[in-house]
């Protein structure tokens, strides 16, 4: 069989014209429009080209946005005052926190004090809790874009048994949880699990987050199963060995333009989605 391309890249294209004709409408209805504001904390690189990437996809709907740079000298007294300050700030719609933040920071303390209403990134211990429970909260961008892109490809979920390899707070975790809450049957594995490849085995849906290259094997993976990767690393390769896949399974997300584009338009589909209920 040959595969269906779960295309990431393609599904949040499509989803940025949608964004754009909600965001016009607002401005047309009001004269507003939905802002994101995000906050780099130091220097770091691959932090900084994230807020970049984050900004260019608030552009291309003509959503607004706003940087705040801060040192990485700042204190964890100076990030919550400066939280605070967005909170109160009626014109921003979401806040992003982009970790990771400079060690002498607190920064669960950080990312709990974003107000619920503007954790569009999904990052809070009540959105996780309210989420988990099944009530109203915006999701962890990079499950949740992995949930859309399931969803935008009708991909069954309810009575799959689906192993999620990972368990981070803001990707395994929540993932597993959003599986649940769409009655799959969920399985929870992790660099630790004993005896990984039979788990992984009886997966109809499998989903690679555990952050090491190529760590989940080809052979591991049953034929006809679903094979979703959350991983990128140098060289262009995610979590799982993806190139022996791509003839035997049901369908995979390619590496990059798989999951990668998702996470961000989740983001900038959240703020739009805070925006609009805040402009009403």
């Amino acid at each position: 069989m040959t595969a269906l391309v779960l295309d990431g890249k393609a599904l949040a294209k499509k989803t940025e014209l949608e964004l754009s004709q909600r965001v016009q409408a607002l401005k047309e209805k009001g004269g507003s429009t939905p802002i994101l504001a995000t906050i780099l904390v130091g220097d770091d690189p691959a932090s900084a080209t994230y807020v970049k990437m984050k900004g260019n996809a608030c552009e291309r709907i003509g959503m607004g946005s706003i940087r705040v740079e801060m040192p990485d000298t700042t204190t964890t007294e100076e990030l919550l005052a400066k939280i605070d300050e967005l909170n109160n700030n009626a014109d921003v719609h979401g806040i992003l926190l982009q970790h990771p933040v400079p060690a002498q920071i607190d920064e669960r303390a950080c990312f709990d004090a974003i107000s619920l209403k503007k954790d569009v990134d999904g990052v809070t211990c009540l959105g996780f809790g309210r989420m988990s429970m099944g009530e109203e909260a915006y999701g962890s961008a990079t499950p949740k874009g992995i949930m859309r892109l399931l969803e935008g490809f009708d991909i069954p979920l309810a009575g799959k048994h689906a192993v999620v390899v990972g368990r981070s707070p803001i990707l395994g975790k929540p993932m597993a949880l959003m599986l649940l809450n769409a009655n799959a049957t969920v399985t929870i594995c992790h660099s630790r699990t004993q005896n990984l490849e039979a788990h992984i085995k009886q997966a109809d849906i499998i989903v690679g987050a555990v952050g090491k290259p190529e760590f989940i094997k080809a052979e591991w993976i049953k034929d006809g199963a679903v094979v979703v990767d959350a991983g990128y690393h140098p060289g262009g390769v995610g979590d799982i060995e993806l190139a022996p896949l791509t003839e035997r399974v049901a369908a995979y997300t390619p590496v990059p333009g798989g999951v990668g584009p998702m996470t961000i338009n989740t983001l900038i589909y959240q703020t739009v989605d805070a925006g609009e209920k805040a402009l009403g």
